[in-house]
């Protein structure tokens, strides 16, 4: 497992993550944030932003990155690896680092940073901590005789994989 980096290294990774949020934005391609994943020195996954270009609201350039790292690792799991961003993730993108366990984030502009730019995730924040019956989008849980069959299947799987 390699060790946390120095400033120098943390700050080399961040531009890097700025100028793909960069060119890529110039080229149209979506919103102004790009990242990579680092595993010791050599950079394993990138992605930028492509929301609008994709029309797919989950193409956030850390969820990019991961997906990215993960196909060229071969694995699901990032536990060895460092996530650097151009702006601090989101709610979906923090919930897609947790789930690949990198060993760290680091970020450069803040979500009031994101914000000044028209970029306002707290919306989303206030969201997640209402009571499911107090969410601004209708959110229910309709149970029913047999909802939790695949989860009863997944138990007594021989062959599965935990994660």
């Amino acid at each position: 497992m390699s060790s946390i980096p120095d400033a120098q290294t943390i700050q080399k990774f961040l531009n890097i993550t700025l100028d793909l949020a960069e060119k890529n934005m110039l080229k149209g391609k979506g919103g102004p944030f790009g990242a990579i994943v680092v595993q010791g020195d050599k950079i394993v996954g990138e992605g930028f932003n492509q929301v609008t270009s994709t029309n797919d609201p989950t193409a956030h350039a850390e969820v990019q990155a991961i997906r990215d790292a993960c196909r060229n690792l071969k694995t699901f799991q990032l536990d060895d690896c460092i996530v650097y961003a151009s702006c601090e993730p989101c709610p979906m993108c923090l919930g897609a680092i947790y789930w690949s366990r990198p060993k760290a984030i680091y970020f450069a502009s803040t979500r009031q940073d994101a914000a000044d730019a028209g970029f306002d995730d707290d919306f989303i924040y206030k969201e997640i901590v209402l009571p499911v019956e107090k969410r601004s989008i209708l959110t229910r849980n309709v149970p029913f005789d047999g909802h939790k069959r695949v989860f009863e299947l997944w138990k007594s799987k021989q062959d599965r994989v935990e994660y």
